[in-house]
This record gives structure tokens, C-alpha cells and sequence, in this order.
């Protein structure tokens, strides 16, 4: 088995395939019907295996959760292998058909799909790829040239925008009181006619643009049901650009939504950059019917005794769209299947170690709480400030929220000895808005309290203004919430840059904040940029010693949250030479 392709290629966007060595596993290898074939924009690993192999996927488990994870518009091309059976091609050509068995399961099958096989060294992480057309598995091309994608943003985001719809829905169940079963039915008969209602011929779809209102908004695009096509495929579903600006209002492009002067070589964030598209779900009531007829009342009476239920949904469906895709395409194909997979509780996510939004569904009772409306803390404060100016630098950072805590916070006066209680506070607050933890963020005292019960410090020290240090922070990380630390020490401020990739390999694989601790100051370092060819540097930096408002134009107009070179322009160093530093690298918990 096995034709080498010679000009095979396989184009990767995420900026690093993570590959956990010395754990086989499988991930899902994620693209878009519309990218070239063989174009991996992210990676997920497989979560449902069966139990006579880890690298035996779950389908039935598997397929329900991508389901809900994945927008529609993108879609499994492949599966990856971490192992260490030397037969590649062998091994690349089980991933291929794991994927292609998990297309199905999805419903997404199409036979002609080129597919992607990727096997990874368990050892060293080294990744060979293999391309499978053929449903049969005899054919397998082995990729010649993997191209890493340098502005992968762009690339995702020139040619593609984002569709948002929301849909409130109050649904009216009746129950028999005494049969849990007859309940279960009724209520999936409830669903399947609200999925129903979506492509029902007097429903309306309002198009019309999400982003910042400017001088020259195109007016919104009304579509009728009626007008809908469900069964075109989305690979040949696009409109020349040109038809795009010509075509009528039933065959406009979402490129008519979309802006025409976004310049994507300076990417900051979805929320900022990428065009977004508002759909709205109408039900035309008032238009004239076909055909003249009586009202008409059918009353079916209950056999038994029964209670009405009426249960509240509010349906929340993102979609990634290609902008020359017709709106009428977009809706059929993308928004109406979105809306039917999205009928249960969900809540759409943008985490910063993707290039595009994954879709969470999640039980709130299960260790948590709701987060109470209108906290004070500012979150994610390093969003769209200016890149670090490291030429040819890889960016890693931290992954996920937190909350930003600083001196003189909640109105309590900790100034010049608190800074690492608050980069500590602000550790917690990751682990806690990961959902790792349903502890509250601990006070001051909490932590000298902490210390104490350890062994650590004396009973003299609750209530003192005594400095805490790395070692301290690593002990009340794993009495409060079971956190192992990686500690790293230096002798010196100027041997720090020296260990940017063991940081920047921190941030890919743990991705938590991490508290840098020397002399008498503490910061908290969300990521580095780091270029190994010249070792050019730059450190993320958020200052726990600002004692202001909390204004976010502030805090990044004053640099307290922001890049810092080790040397700046003016050959200051921003760690110090004579002072000793300990870094404290909390790992990630091995849970979900």
C-alpha cells in the first residue's frame, strides 16, 4: 500500500501541533470544506476512547460532543496518531479511517473528501502525513512538504467572516406525571418540531451587519423560507466575486456585510478583526395564505394525568462563513443545521490558543456557581495591546482568562509588600475561570492562613506585612486547590532571556500565568516572544504594583500590562542584574 505523492502537500494554520510525548493518543485534525483540502486549522484531541485501546475512538461518544464543539463550517479532515509503531504508513492509514468512520457518525460524509493522516513520534514528536482519496484505504500519498502558515489570522479571516443568530424560543411540553418515558418522548417530538419550524416556508431570516455601525452600512437582507436551498453542497457553494456584487438581494454573498478595507496584517482578536454577521429568526404571521380555508381546533384529550411544562431556550449559533458564500447558502447550509444542533444549553468560546471559536456545553451545578454580574475585576487586560516588536519572534501566552489583581484592590492598602499575594490572587483567578476550581479567590489573610496551617510560618504571621516568595505561592497552590509548581531558578535578571523557550514551552503546554519573583518585587508573566534564530526577546508583563482605577486604557497606556524587552532601546534592564530570581510555573491539573 502507498503511492508517494511528489508534490503532496499539507498546509497547517495552528501555530504548533502539540503533541504530549510519552502518552499515545489520538486528535482530530479540524479544517473547512471551504480551505483547500488539506489545510489543519486546529487540532482536538480525542476524549472518548474505548477501553481496550487509547487509540480507539468512542464513535457514538465522540461524534456527540463534536457535534456541539465544532461551528458549523469547519469540519474533521483527518486524525492524528501519537505512538511509537515504526509502520507510518500503516498506522496514518487507522487515523484515516477513524476519521472517516467519525465523518460519518457525524452525518458529514462526503466519499470524495480528501483526508488527512498524521502519525506522530512518541518520543520526539516528529510528525509524518499521509493523504488518503480513496474510501478503500489502498491508496495513501505520503506529504511531501508540511507549509506553516506565518500570518494564519489572515489567512483564516480575509476569506472568511463569522455568522451570529440568536434565537429565543418558549417551548410548551406536556408531561404524563407518572411515566418518565412518555415525558422523554414528548419532549424530543417538542424539539424536532421547533427544528422543523426552521425551514418552514413562512419563516423569515433578517441579514443584516454585527460590526461597529459606520457611515455606510449596507441595509439588511430578507430572506423567506421558501427561498432556502438545503441541499446544495458547500464545497462548490460560493459566488465569483464579482457575481457577489452584482447579484440580487436572494443571491448576495456575505461579502456584502462584510468590510472592505480591513487590514489583517495587524491582527488583534476575533472580537476585533473579524467581520460578523447578525441573523434574526422572524415568523411571518400577518402574510396571506394559498389557500382560503376555516380556522380550525383539534382537542386531544390526556389519558392521564398530565402537567404542562413550558421550558425557555434561549439558542445562541455561531458559523464560519467564506465571504463569497451566498447569504441563501449560508442560512440553509450553515445557520438552520447550527440552531438544530444547538437545542440543548450552550455557550459559544473564543480561546486564545485557537484561531476560531469552539462551542461549550457545560452543567453550571457541578462544583460552580454563576459569577456574579458587574464585577469590578477587569479580565484579560492584555487583549489588543501593541505587539512586543520582536522581529521574527514566535508569540506564546497564556491560555484562557483571568482576573487582574493590584495593589490597593477592593480598597485594601497592601502597597510595598503585597505584589505577590496579588500575582497569586491573580494565578487563582485562571484556575478558578477555567472552571478547575469553585474556591473563592482568597484574601491576604486567607493566604497567611494557609501557610501557617502548612507548617510553613508561625501563628505571629496571620495579620503581618512580611513578603511572600515563590516557595510560598507553590505551598498555598497545593493546599487550596491541589496545584502542583515547576519552580526555576536564576542567579541572575540577565540570565532570564536565556530561558525564553523554556517558557514559551510552558505557555503551549500548561498555559498558566506565571509569578516571577525577585528582590522585593513580583509580577505576574502572561507569555513571551521569543525569535531562537536571534534570541531577540520580549517578556509579557502584568504589573501587580499599580495602585489606580481600573481603567483599562490606563493600565496599558501606563504599561502596567504590557511587552517588556530585557534591554530597551535605551539599554535599561528591566530585570535586575544583582538580584536572584525565582520563577513559579503552575501546572496545569491533569482534569477537565
Amino acid at each position: 500500500m502507498g503511492v508517494d505523492g511528489a508534490n503532496m502537500s499539507v498546509r497547517v494554520l495552528c501555530r504548533k501541533l502539540l503533541i504530549i510525548k510519552n502518552e499515545p493518543g489520538l486528535q482530530w485534525l479540524i479544517g473547512s470544506p471551504f480551505f483547500p483540502p488539506s489545510t489543519i486549522v486546529s487540532t482536538l484531541r480525542c476524549t472518548h476512547t474505548l477501553p481496550s485501546s487509547p487509540l480507539a475512538p468512542h464513535l457514538p461518544k465522540e461524534s456527540d460532543d463534536l457535534r456541539a464543539l465544532l461551528l458549523r463550517g469547519f469540519e474533521v479532515i483527518g486524525a492524528l496518531i501519537v505512538g511509537n509503531n515504526p509502520n507510518f504508513e500503516r498506522v496514518a492509514g487507522e487515523a484515516i479511517s477513524a476519521s472517516r468512520e467519525l465523518r460519518k457518525a457525524l452525518g458529514r460524509d462526503s466519499e470524495d473528501r480528501e483526508l488527512v493522516g498524521g502519525v506522530a513520534d512518541l518520543e520526539t514528536g516528529d510528525v509524518s502525513f499521509f493523504v488518503s482519496k480513496l474510501e478503500n484505504l489502498t491508496s495513501l500519498e505520503s506529504v511531501s512538504e508540511v507549509i506553516y502558515e506565518d500570518q494564519p489570522e489572515k489567512y483564516v479571516w480575509e476569506i472568511g467572516c463569522l455568522l451570529r443568530c440568536e434565537v429565543p424560543i418558549k417551548m410548551p411540553v406536556y408531561c404524563p406525571v407518572d411515566s418518565p418515558k412518555d415525558a422523554e418522548d414528548m419532549y424530543l417530538r417538542a424539539i424536532d418540531a421547533i427544528a422543523a419550524r426552521f425551514r418552514d416556508p413562512q419563516v423569515i431570516y433578517m441579514i443584516e451587519t454585527f460590526n461597529e455601525p459606520s457611515t455606510e452600512v449596507p441595509r439588511p437582507v430578507i430572506l423567506h423560507g421558501v427561498e432556502l436551498d438545503c441541499h446544495a453542497d458547500l464545497r462548490n457553494a460560493r459566488l465569483s466575486s464579482e457575481n457577489a456584487q452584482e447579484a440580487d438581494a436572494k443571491s448576495l454573498a456575505c461579502l456584502h456585510f462584510c468590510s472592505k478595507s480591513e487590514d489583517f496584517s495587524s491582527f488583534t482578536s476575533i472580537e476585533e478583526n473579524a467581520d460578523k454577521i447578525q441573523v434574526s429568526v422572524l415568523i411571518n404571521r400577518s402574510g396571506n395564505s394559498a389557500k382560503s380555508a376555516a380556522p380550525i381546533t383539534e382537542y386531544f384529550p390526556a389519558l392521564k394525568e398530565t402537567k404542562l411544562l413550558v421550558i425557555d431556550y434561549k439558542l445562541e449559533v455561531l458559523c464560519y462563513a467564506m465571504k463569497d458564500l451566498s447569504l441563501k447558502q449560508a442560512v440553509s447550509k450553515l445557520i438552520i443545521p447550527g440552531l438544530v444542533d444547538q437545542l440543548s444549553t450552550s455557550v459559544s468560546l473564543q480561546s486564545s490558543w485557537f484561531l476560531h471559536p469552539i462551542t461549550a456545553i457545560y452543567e453550571l451545578s457541578y462544583g460552580e456557581t454563576e459569577m456574579k454580574q458587574g464585577s469590578p475585576l477587569l479580565k484579560d487586560v492584555h487583549l489588543g495591546i501593541p505587539s512586543s516588536g520582536v522581529s521574527g519572534g514566535v508569540v506564546s501566552m497564556v491560555q484562557g482568562s483571568y482576573q487582574y489583581y493590584h495593589y490597593l484592590h477592593d480598597g485594601f492598602d497592601d502597597s510595598g509588600w503585597g505584589c505577590a499575594y496579588r500575582s497569586l490572587q491573580t494565578i487563582i483567578s485562571w484556575f478558578r475561570l477555567q472552571q478547575y476550581t469553585s474556591i473563592d479567590v482568597p484574601s491576604h489573610r486567607e493566604i497567611q492562613q494557609s501557610l501557617v496551617e502548612v507548617g510553613d510560618k508561625e501563628p505571629l504571621f496571620i495579620g503581618s506585612r512580611d513578603w511572600i516568595g515563590a516557595i510560598e505561592l507553590s505551598f498555598v497552590l497545593d493546599k487550596l486547590l491541589g496545584v502542583s509548581c515547576k519552580v526555576i531558578n536564576v542567579r541572575s535578571g540577565a540570565e532570564l532571556p536565556e530561558k525564553c523557550r523554556e517558557l514559551a514551552l510552558h505557555f503551549e503546554t500548561q498555559g498558566t500565568p506565571i509569578m516571577i519573583g525577585g528582590g522585593v518585587l513580583a509580577y505576574t508573566l502572561l507569555g513571551v516572544d521569543y525569535n531562537d534564530v536571534s534570541g531577540d526577546c520580549a517578556f509579557l508583563i502584568l504589573d501587580p504594583h499599580y495602585t489606580g482605577s481600573d481603567d483599562l486604557k490606563k493600565i496599558v497606556n501606563g504599561g502596567w500590562c504590557g511587552w517588556k524587552k530585557a534591554v530597551d532601546s535605551k539599554g535599561k534592564h528591566f530585570f535586575l542584574h544583582d538580584k536572584f530570581y525565582n520563577l513559579l510555573l503552575p501546572q496545569r491539573p491533569n482534569m477537565v
